[in-house]
C-alpha cells in the first residue's frame, strides 16, 4: 500500500526525518476493508485511528429502534474512528463502517502512545486532530439547533462536494436528521429557485 499519502499529510503539520518516517512506518499497519465491512463497532473498544488512503467510510449510532444516526462521513485523506473509544479505551458510542471498498492505515493504540514518546512532535500533530474534530463537533451542534434542513443541507453541499457524489441520498438524509422523502422535497426547492 501506499504510505505517501500519511506522510504527506503529516509533514503538512510537522517535519519528519527520514528517521523519523522509518520509526513510523515501522508501528503502521496498512489494511484493506470491503464495503459494508465495519471497522469499529458499538460497544467494542476502538483498537485504532484510521487514515483513509481510499474509499469512504460513515460513522453512525444505532438507538435502540434500530434507527442509524450518521454523525460523520470520511474519505480520502481524513481521519475515522470512535476517538472517545480509542482515547479512552472503553466500549464505542458509534460504529464506523466502509460505504466503499477502503484501504486504511491504522495506528493502535500503544503503538501510538510510544510514538509520542519517540517522536513528541507527533502528540501535537494528533492534538491538533483532536481540536480540528472536536471545533467541527461543535459547529455540527450548533447547526443542528439553530439551521433549517434546507440549510443545513446546503451547507453540507458546499462543504463536501466531493461526498455528496459517493454517499447515498438516504445517509445524507440521516445525517441531516431528516427522512429521504424530506430531503428529496429540499433539493427539488433547491432546484426550482436557480
Amino acid at each position: 500500500m501506499n504510505n505517501k499519502p500519511l506522510l504527506d499529510y503529516i509533514n503538512k503539520y510537522v517535519n519528519l526525518t527520514i528517521e523519523e518516517e522509518t520509526l513510523l512506518l515501522s508501528k503502521i499497519v496498512n489494511r484493506n476493508y470491503l464495503k459494508n465491512q465495519y471497522i469499529v463497532q458499538q460497544g467494542e473498544i476502538c483498537k485504532s485511528a484510521n487514515f483513509i488512503i481510499s474509499g469512504c467510510t460513515k460513522t453512525f449510532h444505532m438507538d435502540l429502534e434500530g434507527q442509524e444516526h450518521i454523525v460523520m462521513f470520511s474519505i480520502e485523506d481524513w481521519w475515522t474512528s470512535d476517538l472517545g473509544s480509542f482515547i479512552t479505551q472503553t466500549p464505542a458510542d458509534f460504529n464506523v463502517q466502509c460505504i466503499e471498498n477502503t484501504q486504511l492505515i491504522q495506528f493502535t493504540f500503544d503503538n501510538l502512545e510510544a510514538l509520542y514518546k519517540e517522536i513528541p512532535k507527533l502528540e501535537r500533530l494528533f492534538r491538533k486532530i483532536v481540536e480540528r474534530a472536536f471545533v467541527a463537533s461543535q459547529k455540527r451542534i450548533i447547526r443542528n439547533f439553530s439551521l433549517t434542513a434546507k440549510e443545513r443541507y446546503q451547507i453540507f453541499k458546499n462543504t463536501y462536494p466531493k461526498i455528496e457524489q459517493r454517499v447515498p441520498q438516504y445517509m445524507i438524509a440521516s445525517y441531516l436528521g431528516v427522512t429521504k422523502e424530506f430531503l428529496s422535497k429540499i433539493k427539488s426547492q433547491i432546484t426550482q429557485n436557480q
